[in-house]
């Protein structure tokens, strides 16, 4: 494993300040005293900053020579509505707030490679630090390309990189095509009418329609799909009633709805809108459907997936770099790689046996409130970032 120097000696620091964003969880949009640490960070050594895309967004700004070639680094920043089960020194002081996913310790390996930066600038061109608030459903990309990101700080390409808990740490992954999912969501209100539980023939009961809704839907994956694409349809809740002994008047279906595709989304929410409609109407009810879409796929250039994984491979070996099997999860770095040739990339996190004592009962797994990041990682998935863009910029790429 080939991990600089200089970043293994300044770990320790780097680490200090994971801990202290972990301990000081913020949601989207909400970032300030993330972005003032990852801010004050940047500029004390040296490296100028924009601040305010996305609203709490930070661009560290590094340059070296005189080519305009130009590389981005991302790495969110926000925390999840969720209460910590760890009671460890830097466990979350804020109720109902945690760093679940890792974000923290995101922002921990690409600050440790922006302090590298700041002394050694051995690239010709431009390396963009990308800070990005609000990926935990706020859509912070997509509001930091919309306030001007990609035109203030004209880049070539951009990466992404995410932690995996689970396979032993020391281990990358990256693969082209979709990696993460769409993440839509549906809201369905089956309007029947209201009767004695015992007259049931005196009203229009919602609940059988929604259970023969939810039934249907499945049918849509199992039928209407073609069996090689990828597809989920679930049902996560279901409201209706207030008393046993009464026919409620409607029934409301809330759930998530994750492709690979476009195509494949377009013919879920069609079909979706038709059973749910058809459905409704051959008992007589009225059907309110909605569908949003939220993050579009993921979906990893061919060329640049292939870069970042030979830059991997000189680091770790090749016997550690592994195809990253795509996930039903969503990502909002999907709208950079919309905007910009790219990758999102993913290092292993461990199966938790880091996790100092007072850790929660839990696994160490994402969205769990007994995660925690696995700092041994810092040095690591800096080294990947700086030899990454080093190599970028001198034009291995093409």
């Amino acid at each position: 494993m080939k991990i600089l120097d200089s970043i293994v000696t300044q770990a320790a620091g780097i680490a200090a300040i994971r801990r202290d964003i972990h301990a000081h969880p913020e949601l989207c949009f909400e970032e300030v005293r993330t972005a003032d640490v990852i801010a004050g960070q940047l500029e004390a050594w040296g490296i100028p900053i924009h601040r305010g895309l996305g609203k709490t967004g930070v661009v560290g700004i590094v340059k070296s020579g005189t080519s305009s070639r130009a590389i981005g680094l991302r790495a969110d920043i926000d925390a999840l509505p969720m209460q910590e089960f760890n009671s460890f020194a830097h466990a979350s002081k804020h109720a109902g707030k945690m760093h679940a996913c890792g974000h923290d310790g995101h922002v921990a390996m690409l600050l440790a490679a922006a302090q590298h930066f700041a002394k050694h600038r051995n690239f010709d061109g431009t390396v963009y630090l990308i800070f990005q608030p609000a990926e935990e459903g706020g859509g912070g990309a997509r509001e930091m390309i919309k306030d001007g990101l990609f035109d203030k700080f004209p880049m070539d390409a951009v990466f992404g990189m995410h932690n995996w808990p689970g396979p032993q740490a020391g281990r990358f992954a990256v693969s082209p095509g979709p990696v993460m999912a769409s993440s839509n969501e549906f809201k369905i209100t089956i309007r029947g009418k209201g009767s004695h539980a015992a007259l049931p023939h005196n009203g229009i009961d919602p609940v059988p329609i929604a259970c023969q809704m939810v039934q249907a839907f499945q049918t849509i994956i199992s039928r209407n799909m073609k069996p090689i694409d990828a597809g989920v349809i679930s049902v996560t809740m279901i409201h209706t009633g207030e008393a046993t002994n009464v026919v409620p008047d409607s029934c409301e279906l809330q759930g998530t709805v994750r492709t690979f595709t476009t195509e494949v989304l377009d013919m879920i929410e069609k079909r979706m809108k038709q059973v749910a409609e058809h459905v409704c109407a051959a008992h007589d009810a009225q059907c309110e459907f909605e569908f949003e879409r939220n993050y579009p796929p993921t979906i990893n250039h061919p060329r640049e997936a292939e870069f970042a994984r030979k830059v991997m491979v000189s680091i770790v070996g090749e016997s550690s770099v592994d195809v990253q099997e795509p996930s039903m999860g969503a990502e909002d770095f999907s709208y950079m790689l919309q905007a910009r040739p790219g990758a999102y990339c993913f290092i292993a996190n461990g199966d938790g046996s880091h996790r100092e004592m007072g850790h929660g009962g839990g696994p160490c797994m994402l969205h769990n409130p007994s995660y925690d990041f696995n700092d041994d990682l810092i040095p690591l998935g800096a080294t990947f970032w700086v030899r990454l863009a080093e190599e970028w910029l001198a034009g291995d790429a093409a």
